[in-house]
């Protein structure tokens, strides 16, 4: 008899990933694709939706000359997760309007200004309960209309990722609930889309947006033309699922209170465990969470943590040279000889929210090599992870632990900084349940009653391969140390904020 199959696939930044594991959840193969960015000024980032369903398809195809048709045949269900705050415009029939606008993306500023002044911050905070900032999707919708009214106008939905993904393979044009309430158009008080941020902007939330799904519930089943193109069976259920980040939540291993995990790829999400939903005032706002025991989990965005990585080794002319950059940082001691580095090389989402700060080296002197530099930047990473954390903490969420998933968990030296840094184990997950789209297969496998106990089920599926203890030195030296990254910060926001338009001017030409 053959056994039940899942399906995972998550759609980031700049890879698509899927897996397929048995009802054991032991993976039986993976598939992968790049994506690119397209950057056509500064602070505009977009993508080619075409391209995130062309690659999915190859993925797709992948999987079933790796596995066979006894595996794919007996796929019971199949979820997808993705980066989140998009906007992609689609039409009546389904036709894509424009590039899809990512989180990346920081062109909003002045929406955002107008939009926290016509409904007022305090009011607004309390509707969406955080901070308003330009990389979400309110704001983008207000630019569209503001700057390509034709397009908007044409719009019949706007999707996200992962929803636009679902619709080609199912027909239905959906969002799951995870990623509408990071779109900052989502009232948490009635989770419903919100008339007054609706309003401010000029549109019917309702109409134009998704009603949002609960994740896991089923959207539709692949239709016979999707089958036809991508090689699936046609009938498979597809699920609801996520945004990346709170996906990747599940394959941290976290489930119960105390616990904290960071999903550290070309960004980072860091995610604690709480008994109790965030002040709306917060820099870092709670979202429920379906895990028994832990009823809100706070989910705060970095967004260069990675990305500081690979533009470091870039720039020195190591490309990709990761193993480089830990020996290099390894043979250095904490504090990286008095040099300091601030990630935010694309602005800043938690705990500043703020598109104007810029990536910073301070303290260098003629002696300063590049080894201080590369420790630097991984601290800097890790100082701004603590920062987060503090925000957390004053919240009533300590931090005992610390699970690392993702790319960055390869980097043992990255995870002793940050162990020290938090001064808490860091544990490391196998990298086989470790990656978002293993997540995905659990949201599929609860849904259709392969896994019935969610929790126990990553308790058993979610491995830890390694725990990696804080240096009583380092604990020191950035317990005392960390204030004055923190002062380093405010001292330059000013001047930094003044800068923008000059800098702006040249950057284009």
């Amino acid at each position: 008899m053959a056994d039940d199959y899942l399906l995972g696939m998550d759609i980031g930044t700049t890879n698509i990933k899927a897996i397929v594991i048995n009802s054991a959840g032991q993976i039986q193969a993976k598939a992968s694709r790049k994506i690119s960015l397209i950057m056509p000024a500064p602070q505009y980032v977009e993508q080619d939706a075409e391209q995130w369903w062309n690659c999915a398809v190859e993925v797709f195809k992948e999987l079933r000359s790796k596995t066979g048709s006894t595996v794919m045949d007996n796929i019971r269900g199949i979820c997808v997760s993705s980066q989140t705050v998009t906007m992609l415009p689609l039409d009546r029939d389904g036709k894509i309007l424009r590039n899809a606008i990512i989180w990346m993306d920081n062109r909003a500023d002045d929406e955002v200004r107008y939009l926290t002044e016509k409904i007022g911050l305090k009011r607004y905070m309390d509707i969406i309960g955080t901070s308003p900032n330009s990389t979400f999707l309110a704001r983008k919708i207000l630019w569209l209309m503001r700057n390509e009214p034709g397009i908007l106008a044409g719009t019949h939905r706007i999707l996200q990722v992962s929803s636009f993904v679902n619709y080609r393979l199912t027909g239905e044009m959906t969002m799951d609930i995870s990623q509408a309430a990071m779109t900052q158009c989502f009232d948490r008080n009635t989770g419903r889309w919100s008339e007054t941020v609706g309003k401010a902007i000029g549109v019917d939330l309702d109409d134009l947006l998704p009603q949002p799904l609960p994740c896991g519930e089923i959207i539709g089943c692949v239709t016979k033309t999707a089958s036809e193109e991508t090689g699936l069976k046609e009938g498979i259920p597809v699920m609801a699922g996520a945004s990346d980040c709170m996906t990747s939540m599940y394959t941290t291993s976290m489930t119960k209170i105390g616990d904290a995990g960071e999903s550290s790829g070309t960004s980072s999400m860091l995610f604690v465990a709480s008994t109790k939903q965030s002040r709306p005032d917060c820099a870092v706002s709670t979202k429920p969470c379906d895990i028994e025991g832990v009823p809100y989990i706070f989910d705060a965005p970095l967004s260069s943590t990675g990305a500081s990585l690979e533009w470091f080794l870039r720039t020195i002319g190591k490309k990709d040279q990761y193993d480089h950059l830990n020996l290099a940082a390894a043979s250095v001691p904490a504090g990286s000889r008095g040099v300091f580095f601030h990630p935010y090389l694309q602005g800043e989402r938690a705990p500043l929210w703020n598109s104007h700060s810029r990536g910073m080296f301070i303290g260098m002197t003629l002696n300063t090599t590049t080894d201080d530099m590369a420790r630097a930047v991984l601290e800097g990473t890790a100082y701004a992870i603590r920062h987060v954390a503090e925000v957390i903490a004053d919240e009533g969420a300590k931090i005992e632990s610390l699970r690392i998933t993702g790319g960055g968990a390869k980097s043992r030296t990255w995870s002793k900084i940050k162990a020290s840094m938090l001064n808490v184990p860091v544990l490391i997950t196998d990298k086989k349940c470790g990656e978002v789209p293993f997540g995905d297969t659990l949201i599929a496998g609860r849904s259709v009653g392969i896994f019935k106990d969610l929790k126990a089920s990553i308790n058993e599926l979610v491995a830890i391969k390694e725990v990696i203890e804080p240096e009583p030195e380092w604990v020191k030296y950035y317990d005392d140390t960390f204030p004055y990254f923190k002062k380093i910060y405010a001292s330059l926001d000013d001047t930094l904020r003044e800068l923008q338009d000059k800098s702006d001017i040249i950057s284009n030409n």
